[in-house]
């Protein structure tokens, strides 16, 4: 994909804003960030504004959604932000894999700073951690996952989550949820993509067909057996929009005349593509952010 040939992506809703707002007033309070990414997009899912926000905060990455992800890239990634000196824990926060190890390695990071609070008289407290990240990551469902209940709103749509919420977990650790927030603006047209592809990007905020054609393509080069079996092709155009016309076809997605329902057999591909349905994928190549 040529970078001229790429979509302008943006969507920064005003209460996004209204998060960063939050973010910076409520830091003072946590002993550490939680930084909740998409495992299949485990750079292209890091805020650049968060890196500003946090501050001196111990930042804790969690790489959730492992099970949509390449399994053998999830650990070169998890290996490449704790050789950046950031911990980092591979999670799927709908079933539960690597909760436990989260919460331990979440109450060890913050271990120093209250004992420091005992040290000096204050009684002791749990560890409290700020849980943020971009839309759609699932911050609100690893809460849920570790509190036990739904504390807090569930819903797949970017941005649902708006307002601050404290979760009070039995086990020494606190927890601070905030709405996800995506940057300004993305000067990186590639990133901005991948964020379209793995629904952190509104899909009413751009055009679905020029998406999805980009994403095919994208695909048919990475895993083009895979895509074949899911839907039946034999042979494997290299354009996107002849591989979309093909799954349209495949899959019924017709209107009067027999012609294909572009719109309809998109958004069949986007959805089948984010529930991975088509294969474990890892978008975010590590050679890609070490150039």
């Amino acid at each position: 994909m040529e970078e001229k040939n790429l979509p302008e992506l943006q969507w920064f809703p005003g209460h996004m804003k209204k998060a960063e707002r939050l973010i910076r007033e409520n830091l003072k309070l946590v002993d550490l960030v939680i930084e909740v990414l998409d495992a299949r997009i485990p750079f292209s899912s890091q805020n650049p504004l968060l890196k500003e926000l946090s501050g001196e905060k111990i930042n804790l990455k969690i790489l959730n959604k492992s099970d949509l992800a390449d399994e053998k890239l999830t650990q070169d990634w998890l290996k490449f932000f704790r050789e950046k000196n950031f911990p980092a824990v591979a999670i799927d926060a709908t079933k539960g894999t690597g909760i436990k190890n989260l919460i331990s390695t979440a109450k060890n990071l913050a271990e120093e700073k209250t004992h420091k609070l005992t040290k000096y008289g204050a009684k002791p407290r749990s560890a409290r951690a700020m849980v943020i990240g971009i839309p759609n990551v699932g911050k609100s469902s690893l809460i849920n996952r570790i509190a036990g209940m739904n504390h807090t709103k569930i819903e797949n749509r970017p941005g649902v989550t708006r307002a601050k919420q404290w979760i009070k977990i039995s086990d020494g650790l606190d927890l601070l949820d905030t709405p996800g927030i995506l940057y300004p603006k993305f000067d990186d047209k590639k990133i901005a993509l991948k964020l379209a592809w793995t629904f952190a990007i509104n899909d009413e905020t751009f055009d679905t067909e020029t998406v999805t054609c980009l994403l095919l393509e994208k695909l048919a080069k990475k895993i083009p057996d895979k895509l074949c079996e899911r839907f039946k092709i034999s042979e494997l155009p290299t354009d996107g929009q002849e591989i979309l016309n093909l799954i349209g076809k495949k899959r019924g997605c017709l209107i009067r005349g027999g012609e294909v329902d572009i719109e309809k057999a998109a958004r069949l591909v986007l959805t089948e593509f984010r529930a991975g349905k088509i294969s474990r994928i890892t978008l975010d190549e590590i050679e890609e952010v070490t150039e």
